[in-house]
């Protein structure tokens, strides 16, 4: 695994544990939700790194690289390319 792909990941999973601690010991919902997005946003990132070596900063052009990498693959059903979009609107 590159070393940026790698770091995507650990921002990922920081950011998991910080939603789970939101639900878990604050109940705040909302905050946890932006967190589980961004979690998310991280590990999409990690996957582009890994395959384009590009990084995109923009949800919007994150969103639209998942669909361009996962299109053809069978790995990646509609449900799981359209959770980051799901996730951004839950998070606003």
């Amino acid at each position: 695994m590159k070393e940026q792909s790698s770091a995507f990941l650990e921002k990922a999973r920081s950011f998991l544990t910080k939603a789970q601690d939101l639900l878990d010991a604050h109940h705040l919902a909302d905050q946890a939700a932006g967190a589980a997005y961004l979690a998310g946003l991280h590990g999409v990132e990690a996957l582009i790194f890994e395959h384009a070596d590009n990084i995109i900063r923009r949800h919007c052009g994150v969103q639209r690289e998942l669909g361009r990498l996962a299109k053809d693959d069978p790995r990646f059903d509609h449900e799981l390319r359209a959770l980051l979009g799901r996730a951004y609107d839950l998070k606003a």
